[in-house]
This record gives structure tokens, sequence and C-alpha cells, in this order.
């Protein structure tokens, strides 16, 4: 599974609409509307490289409304429940 993290710059007066036509993308598990530089963040989630390419260019930046977007490939997920199981003793 490969996971990617899309940072997305939108019409401010499209925000919701974009969002909700994002999340809407096969492929695409979460949106979060988010303060600062940018206006989203998508969460992507495809077997294969060629399927992101689809996603991404192919759908997300074709939705109206994003100005742009900024994709950054997941290399290794840490979810604090990987963490304690990393650094348990195995003590209850």
């Amino acid at each position: 599974m490969i996971t990617a993290i899309v940072m997305v710059k939108a019409d401010v007066d499209r925000i919701p609409n974009v969002a909700e036509e994002i999340a809407a993308i096969d492929g695409v598990s979460e949106v979060y509307s988010v303060t600062g530089n940018i206006d989203l963040i998508a969460i992507v989630r495809v077997r294969v490289h060629e399927e992101l390419a689809e996603v991404v260019p192919g759908r997300i930046n074709k939705v109206s409304g994003v100005r742009s977007s900024d994709t950054h490939i997941a290399f290794h997920a840490y979810s604090r429940h990987d963490l304690e199981a990393a650094f348990s003793l195995g003590l209850e």
C-alpha cells in the first residue's frame, strides 16, 4: 500500500466544495481542512504508483477550485500504537 499526503491550495470560497469533491475520489481516504499556507490535506492510499498518478494529477488537480497541490509519499507509518509496541518491555 502506498500512502501519499497531498497538500492542496484551493480558492477560498470553494474550500468546502473542493474538500467534498476530493473526498469522493477513489483512493482518497481522508481530507482535512487546515490552517497555514495550505487549505486542505488529502490522504491518498493506493496499491501501486501508477494509481497515484491517476488520483493526484488525474483527478485531484482537476477538481474545480484547486489552485495547486504538493504531494509527499510516505516511507513508513508510525502510530502511537506502533511506538508503544516498539518501546514496550512486554510488562503489563
